[in-house]
């Protein structure tokens, strides 16, 4: 109890008193159990005779993935010296501080032996925040320290409310023969629960206010339409019934046939409405947005299996939607023939894609559209990104009154979207064309070599050669957007602007080798390669070499029962985790050279 107490008024943290040094392990095991994500220190007795911390307090401390604070009285220690307390009353409260404070995981003398490799992971990279422009990077920065977002999340956000904003304004231009869209498709790989919807709020406030602004200013032209149209039906159906009943009586109907005709060239044409932020729309009415309502929009989605389209669609349905979204990146023109309504043509239309799905229906999606979703290119056209859950440590935090990088992003985009759209009469964008400095293009090439000498067989990029091979033209893209950001329409783009573009796309290509590798695996060792991640993670940030297997059910990438036990036992194969069992209670103990876990 003195321990206990002493230790308790040294740090602060609530202590347990196990009453002797043998109910240790049996005490701890207990703790363990009734909070299994606790970080548990254990506090060593000394063994009089010979100053080594006391065997069951290390043999608790193995038990529980916990640590061992040991009292350290120095060489003069004297044999009745040995607990805490006794600590305490000779060097005071800091030492016990200190002495809890440099706790460390007792060392392994159970003989592991070394982990073998998963050779199907491939390790993530940082992404690259200082590639960002400065603006752009301080207001990812600042929305991700309130939000607490993964930085890939919140990076992918923003450059989804820049692409939305410019796309309608300019295109770029690589070489001669090869120009195109600056539209961007963002594909975030994550559990629900991340965010994204929060983000994208955050940066696209400017393009919804623009919105909203410019619905408020139209609504007298939609009033003028709407009665127009009105005495157009009247006229029309008037018409329809004189032909009715001329047909009855009949008389001839030449003349009225002819009205009819000359009506129909005189159907007023609804006023074109800004629709910039798009949900969760299906791919037809998509396309029909485009072409009727607005021509440059965005589909932001934190549930993309609808815009993926439904698991219960056949192949057919899942070919004509790929077709359509690829087309729709591309710039091209589609059109969609209806039986029962107009039919109609999507033409200079420019698409943004934010979307975040969930890998169980990615996966599962990729299986039911039988490889159609790389077969025809549109994943190749996304930036992915496959990060790591912050969820189980965004604790707290107050919103800060003033958000003056926020607001300095919200104010270029602004003024973006204040420059007159380029639409044609038929409702066609027709954006200004910017080209690459000699420098840029010289880097650009180089960059696009580079990667095309990797797709070859056995090359580094061949498994994923779909991907790489669109990453030149993305990198192009953003470098078109953030020289837009930056300098406006005028100039051409420079290498600055390229290279960083060009930083984030490689990073984004990573992802997608990461993700597709694993994709490719079977899907035994697909689920032991997340489950391993997730363990080391958190048995790095907690200090710890075990956790429980239900606090690992609960809380892992893992919830099915058997895909969890499947994984577990590959790994056990690997010699990366144990299983412990005590009674009903199983512990999974970690590999220490995997954690390597610091004092």
């Amino acid at each position: 109890m003195a321990t206990v107490l002493s230790a308790s008024q040294a740090t602060g943290h609530p202590g347990i008193a196990a009453l002797s040094s043998g109910n240790l392990p049996a005490v701890a095991k207990a703790m363990r159990e009734r909070y299994p994500a606790a970080a548990l220190v254990i506090l060593a007795d000394l063994v009089k005779a010979t100053g080594e911390p006391d065997p069951h307090a290390i043999e608790a401390a193995r038990a529980v993935g916990g640590r061992l604070a040991v009292p350290g009285f120095g060489k003069g220690r004297e044999s009745h010296q040995k607990d805490m307390n006794d600590l305490f009353i000779i060097r005071g409260a800091e030492a016990v501080k200190r002495a809890i404070a440099s706790a460390a995981v007792p060392e392994e003398d159970d003989g592991w032996p070394d982990p073998q490799p998963l050779t199907a992971k491939i390790e993530p990279e940082s992404y690259p925040l200082d590639a960002l422009p400065d603006t752009i990077r301080a207001a990812v920065e600042e929305v991700q320290a309130f939000v607490q977002a993964p930085i890939p999340l919140v990076a992918s956000s923003a450059l989804a409310a820049l692409s939305l904003a410019c796309q309608a304004h300019i295109d770029v231009k690589r070489a001669e023969k090869l120009q195109g869209p600056v539209s961007l498709f963002l594909l975030t790989i994550a559990d629900s629960g991340e965010r994204k919807t929060t983000c994208d709020g955050f940066f696209t406030s400017a393009i919804r206010q623009y919105q909203d602004e410019r619905a408020e200013a139209m609504k007298p032209v939609i009033q003028a339409y709407e009665a127009a149209m009105d005495a157009w039906s009247a006229e029309r159906e008037g018409i329809l019934s004189a032909l009715r009943d001329a047909g009855k009586k009949a008389k001839p109907t030449d003349k009225l046939r002819a009205e009819l005709e000359e009506l129909q060239h005189r159907k007023p044409e609804p006023p074109r409405v800004p629709r910039l932020i798009l949900n969760d729309e299906t791919p037809e009415n998509l396309a029909w947005s485009l072409a009727k309502q607005w021509p440059s929009s965005g589909v932001l989605s934190s549930e993309a299996g609808v815009i993926l389209g439904s698991h219960g669609m056949g192949k057919d349905s899942v070919m004509r939607n790929l077709a359509l979204l690829n087309v729709l990146w591309d710039g091209g023109t589609h059109s969609i023939g209806r039986r029962t309504s107009e039919s109609f043509t999507v033409r200079g239309a420019r698409l943004t894609m934010g979307l975040m799905v969930q890998e169980a229906t990615l996966r599962e999606y990729f299986s039911k559209s039988g490889g159609l979703a790389r077969g025809t290119g549109f994943l190749a056209r996304f930036l992915v990104a496959w990060p790591e859950s912050t969820q189980g440590t965004r604790f707290f935090k107050e919103a800060p009154e003033h958000w003056p990088h926020l607001s300095a992003f919200h104010r270029r985009i602004a003024a973006i979207l204040s420059e007159p759209v380029p639409i044609d009469e038929n409702g066609a964008l027709s954006p200004a064309m910017l080209a690459m400095a000699p420098e840029a293009k010289t880097a650009w090439v180089r960059f696009h070599d580079a990667i095309e000498a990797m797709l070859a067989a056995g090359g580094e990029l061949y498994d994923v050669r779909d991907v790489a091979a669109k990453t030149a033209e993305n990198a192009a893209r953003l470098a078109a957007l953030f020289h837009h950001f930056e300098y406006g329409i005028g100039g051409a783009i420079g290498l600055d602007s390229f290279e960083r573009a060009s930083r984030v796309v490689a990073w984004h290509l990573s992802e997608s080798k990461r993700f597709l590798g694993e994709l490719a695996l079977p899907a035994e060792l697909a689920d032991a390669a997340r489950l391993d991640s997730w363990l080391i993670e958190h048995c790095r940030r907690e200090r710890t070499l075990a956790v429980g297997k239900n606090h690992v059910r609960q809380y892992g990438p893992l919830r099915d029962g058997a895909r969890l036990d499947n994984a577990i036992r590959e790994l056990a194969e690997l010699d990366r985790l144990r299983v412990e069992r005590d009674g009903k209670r199983m512990t999974i103990r970690i590999n220490p050279a995997l954690v390597e876990t610091a004092p």
